[in-house]
C-alpha cells in the first residue's frame, strides 16, 4: 500500500542494481543508508551524475526500501512537482499543499533536478520545499548537474541557490555518480547504435 501511494515511476530495488555496470556507485555506503537510519535523523541524500548511471534507481530503491519499513515516501520528478506546486497556488491552496504532499511523508524523492530551468516564481516555490523539509524530513534528491551550475537552474538566483543548498548540504550524504549511460551502453552492446571510438 505505501508502495503504491509513493506514485513511483517503475518498482526499482537495490538487489536489482548492477554495481558492476556502476563501478563509482559506493556499493557499502548505499547498502548502510538502505538500513534508512537517514531517515529517521532528517538528513539528505543527493546523487549527483551523468544521465544514465543509476541516480533514479538508487533514489527509487531507497524509496521502496523505506516503504518497506514502513514509511511514508512521495515520489516526484522536479517537473511534476511544479506542475503541482503551481495548481496548488492557482486554486489559493498552497500552504495545505505543503503540509500535506511536501511535509507529510517521512521521505520525499525529487527527481531530475536540472533538466529544466525553472522561472524565477518557480524557483521561489523550490525553495520554499526545502525551506520546509529542513530538519523536519529527510529528501532524496538526483541531479545531472554539479552544485556550481544549480544557479543556472534557479533562475540565475545566486542568493536562492546558496540559501537552498545550505539547507539541504547541512545533513546530507553526497554520492557522486560518473561513467557511461547504462541504457546507451545496453543499446551499443545490443547493435542498436554504432560503437564508436
Amino acid at each position: 500500500m505505501l508502495t503504491k501511494l509513493a506514485s513511483f515511476p517503475a518498482v526499482k530495488t537495490l538487489e536489482a542494481f548492477d554495481f558492476d555496470a556502476a563501478p563509482s556507485a559506493p556499493k557499502a555506503r548505499i547498502q548502510e543508508l538502505a538500513g534508512m537510519a537517514f531517515v529517521e535523523r532528517k538528513e539528505n541524500v543527493i546523487f549527483l551524475g551523468p544521465s544514465g548511471t543509476g541516480k533514479s534507481h538508487l533514489a527509487t530503491a531507497l524509496g521502496v526500501r523505506a516503504t518497506e519499513k514502513g514509511y511514508k515516501v512521495r515520489f516526484l520528478t522536479a517537473a511534476d512537482l511544479m506542475l503541482q506546486l503551481e495548481k496548488a497556488r492557482r486554486e489559493g491552496r498552497l500552504d495545505q499543499y505543503l503540509k500535506r504532499g511536501i511535509l507529510g511523508p517521512s521521505l520525499l524523492i525529487l527527481d531530475e533536478i536540472g533538466y529544466l530551468p525553472l522561472k524565477k516564481d518557480q524557483s521561489d516555490l523550490f525553495f520554499q520545499v526545502i525551506a520546509k523539509r529542513y530538519e523536519q524530513g529527510s529528501v532524496i534528491l538526483t541531479s545531472n548537474l554539479s552544485f556550481g551550475d544549480w544557479e543556472d537552474t534557479f533562475d540565475g538566483n545566486a542568493a536562492l541557490t546558496s540559501a537552498m543548498l545550505d539547507r539541504l548540504l547541512h545533513h546530507a550524504h553526497v554520492i557522486q555518480l560518473r561513467g557511461e549511460s547504462y541504457r546507451l551502453r545496453q543499446a551499443r552492446q545490443s547493435g542498436l547504435i554504432g560503437g564508436g571510438n
